[in-house]
């Protein structure tokens, strides 16, 4: 008997279907992998003070969960972030901020949860020793903001207003280019200041902002969670929603509290889960 023998042509055909069927198993392997998010990625964005604060804990609590998920964060103003979500190079965003009438139209904007911004004095200044502040105590501050041409500060100043306070007789002491700046200045000594709670959660634990209670006065922002109803939502971006978005909305935030406390509730409420 006669057996069949591959020719040269035979032997280099043969070696590219290895290599094919080697990159198709690769590819089902992935897939599975990213079925079971253990795998894939995900692109997530935001607003400024949002990016800086609590974004990243958000990142912390679905890496413990979902290790092998690649997730990039993309920190920009409101309205470029809302413009890559809309070009898809975002999976979901949360701002805090007001889009575009044209972006309104195209994407999902859902409310999410609120963002108080608290008033903060140096620890020594002498109305600091108050239990509680009026509006017209604040007349008589100096403050510190953010340059009055930005974004941020535009917001700011419309929620305060909304608030019942006269912008007309706040008197600006400052103008500063970012939050942590205005903080820094604050702890010197260089003024009062409105910042948003989240951003000031380690400075009050540690004693050296001080936080008084203004009565009749409460500003709060709404934050938004932005998709695009058209496109494609990955298991990642779908497990973020439900899994993450959820436990930083809850009235026990943890805007408030450290990121191990946060995993805690995570943790607790899946054994919950398990029990019933």
């Amino acid at each position: 008997g006669r057996k069949a023998q591959l020719t040269e042509a035979g032997h280099l055909l043969l070696s590219y279907c290895d290599r094919i069927l080697s990159q198709c198993q690769e590819a089902c392997r992935a897939l599975e992998d990213l079925q079971n998010l253990k795998g894939g990625s995900l692109v997530v964005g935001a607003s400024q003070t949002t990016g800086t604060y609590l974004m990243p804990r958000m990142i912390g609590l679905f890496r413990q969960k979902y290790p092998d998920v690649a997730v990039q964060l993309q920190v920009h103003s409101t309205r470029r972030t809302g413009w890559s979500v809309a070009n898809g190079q975002i999976d979901l965003a949360i701002i805090g901020g007001e889009l575009p009438a044209d972006l309104n139209e195209l994407l999902q904007v859902v409310p999410y949860a609120s963002d108080e911004l608290a008033l903060v004095l140096p620890v020594k200044h002498p109305l600091a020793r108050l239990p509680e502040l009026t509006k017209d105590d604040l007349y008589r501050l100096g403050f510190v903001c953010l340059d009055a041409q930005s974004t941020t500060r535009k917001m700011v100043d419309q929620l305060l207003s909304r608030s019942g306070l006269d912008l007309g007789r706040i008197k600006i002491e400052m103008e500063l280019n970012s939050f942590e700046a205005i903080k820094n200045a604050v702890q010197s000594g260089l003024g009062a200041a409105f910042l948003p709670v989240v951003s000031i959660e380690r400075e009050l634990s540690a004693g050296s902002l001080h936080r008084p209670q203004v009565a009749d006065l409460l500003v709060r922002r709404q934050l938004k969670l932005i998709t695009h109803p058209a496109r494609y939502c990955s298991r990642a971006a779908d497990a973020f929603r439900k899994e993450v978005l959820p436990v930083f909305a809850s009235p026990d935030s943890p805007l408030r509290r450290p990121l191990i406390q946060a995993q805690a509730q995570v943790e607790a409420s899946g054994e919950l889960a398990t029990s019933a």
